[in-house]
């Protein structure tokens, strides 16, 4: 809470000036705001710059990501510019600056056993998997990624983690999955837990 405290004063400058491109830019809202479940599966209110615009198509449906994400929205998903405002969450005690990334509430019916396990700690702004690969490699992988952390964390390896976090920003290294613009939506795993 220190550090995100710390971090938000000396980003101030840098903060301002995002949020007045991305409204220039992508339009109002500035800040994407979604639930996500966190500690124990508790859904909070997570806090994003924009990346996407609001085009709709003729029957007023949003058009796919691919369309909807701009070179602007891009870049700043290629800096991880667009997470600064996870800082607030830290703060608010929602999140930790390292952990496993929080994702969307209706994955949680979805999980197996061993999968739920990531839950048993605070998500963060960057995790295990996100330095591991990130968008590149497949959902099973990153949620034993997560597990790994869960039952390997400790003041060391969250160093380790933030060092390798910000060099992966600097060679914006694993951002895009190979087959779509975002992620793709996890449907749950194919191969289930034994005994479950």
């Amino acid at each position: 809470m220190v550090l995100a405290a710390v971090a938000i004063v000396l980003l101030s400058i840098p903060l301002l000036v995002i949020a007045i491109l991305v409204r220039t830019k992508l339009g109002s809202p500035v800040i994407f705001k979604q639930q996500r479940p966190g500690l124990n599966g508790r859904v909070f209110m997570l806090y994003k710059f924009r990346t996407m615009t609001d085009k709709k198509d003729s029957k007023g449906a949003l058009l796919p990501d691919h369309v909807r994400l701009t070179e602007f929205g891009k870049l700043l998903r290629a800096t991880s510019l667009d997470e600064l405002p996870e800082l607030f969450n830290i703060i608010k005690g929602d999140m930790s600056l390292v952990g496993p990334r929080p994702l969307l509430v209706q994955y949680l019916s979805l999980y197996n056993e061993h999968q739920r396990r990531r839950h048993e700690v605070r998500p963060g702004l960057s995790g295990l998997a996100q330095v591991s690969g990130r968008n590149t490699i497949s959902w099973e992988e990153k949620f034993d990624l997560d597990v790994t952390y869960v039952d390997n964390m400790s003041f060391k390896e969250d160093w380790r983690i933030i060092i390798m976090t910000i060099k992966k920003v600097f060679i914006r290294e694993g951002i895009n999955s190979t087959n779509a613009a975002t992620m793709e939506y996890f449907e749950g795993s194919k191969v289930k837990m034994e005994n479950e």
